[in-house]
């Protein structure tokens, strides 16, 4: 065995630094990829397979009135407790796909696989991402839509105008039908927001040819799923109940938008909520039985994959995220 002495050592180091350095293609720097993987993530509840599917999101500078009862500094302020770039919203999207053994359940669609080019990829992922899962949209039975805001319904037609889940049933909750296909309801609007709200869910639903089934709150719409009424952002909102077993997971479409200023500050109303009092009202009952039953809440606005359990903090509340599960 050959031993090293410190001459040695010092020679050897004084070579290395004499020697010019060389680069070789095979030790370059490997360029960016600049790709995300596709974005679902699935778990059980029961004997049921949940399939949480991204659509992307939307990150834009929020005005004054983003929150109508809080002070713009007080929004930066909660932003900046979560990590968040100041004067900046990113809301997420994440639609869910329930498979009950006997049904494949989509629950609400997304901004539409328009808005991926719209959004240069940002928003409108949910069908390549539904495909990338595995799920063959043509082979979903029922399509469960909890209100007619534009990132639930948008999903449900194609860029060309066609039907996008070509052999479901849609169900729309019958409040939210009666209310935004009223006429007069429509003429009564005064907001530009409120127009578009009414004309966007009439363009989507005209092109299916109004084929819809309406239902009610409190009624189970599929094996398992049962609606519930969450009115207040808008007048027929509904969230979910899914049970299989013993195990529960609840879908609250809208109860709380990004829960990093909704469900951490409950008291806070939103623009876009109709009815900002009802909506709080909402929340806060919705947000108590979750923290009561320790149910697992899958939040559409949610960062992604939207799955989390709810515990008090003082007057207002926390999500904690699930455990991320790598095996069923």
């Amino acid at each position: 065995m050959t031993e090293l002495s410190r001459r040695h050592v010092l020679a050897g180091a004084a070579a290395t630094a004499l020697t010019p350095l060389v680069s070789s293609p095979a030790s370059a720097a490997a360029p960016p990829v600049n790709t995300q993987a596709p974005g679902w993530y699935r778990y059980k509840v029961g004997s049921y397979e949940i399939t949480a599917v991204t659509d992307g999101r939307n990150t834009f500078k929020f005005p004054d009135t983003f929150v109508l009862n809080a002070k713009r500094e007080q929004v930066n302020e909660a932003l900046a407790a979560a990590y968040m770039e100041k004067d900046t919203m990113t809301i997420p999207y994440t639609p869910v796909v329930i498979n009950t053994g006997s049904k494949l359940v989509v629950m609400d669609t997304g901004t539409g696989e328009a808005n991926f080019d719209r959004s240069k990829g940002v928003g409108g992922q949910f069908h390549s991402n539904l495909k990338a899962s595995g799920i063959d949209r043509n082979a979903v039975d029922v399509v469960i839509i909890s209100h007619f805001h534009g990132d639930h319904i948008n999903g449900l037609i194609t860029p060309d105008g066609k039907p996008a889940f070509p052999n479901a049933e849609i169900l729309v909750p019958a409040v939210e039908w009666k209310y935004f296909m009223d006429d007069g309801e429509m003429s009564r609007q005064s907001s530009e927001r409120m127009k578009g709200v009414f004309s966007g869910a009439r363009l989507v639903f005209d092109k299916l040819n109004r084929k819809v089934t309406q239902y009610d709150a409190g009624k189970e719409v599929a094996p398992g799923i049962t609606s519930v009424a969450t009115h207040g952002h808008t007048p027929g909102h509904q969230s979910f109940v899914v049970a299989s077993g013993s195990s529960k997971v609840y879908v609250q479409a809208d109860v709380t938008n990004h829960p990093a200023l909704f469900a951490r500050n409950p008291g806070w109303h939103a623009f876009f909520d109709q009815d900002p009092a009802m909506a709080e009202e909402t929340r806060r009952k919705v947000y108590d039985m979750l923290v009561a039953e320790k149910m697992m809440v899958q939040g559409f606005h949610y960062p992604f994959p939207g799955l989390a359990y709810i515990e008090k903090a003082g007057s207002a509340y926390r999500e904690i995220p699930v455990m991320w599960n790598p095996t069923l």
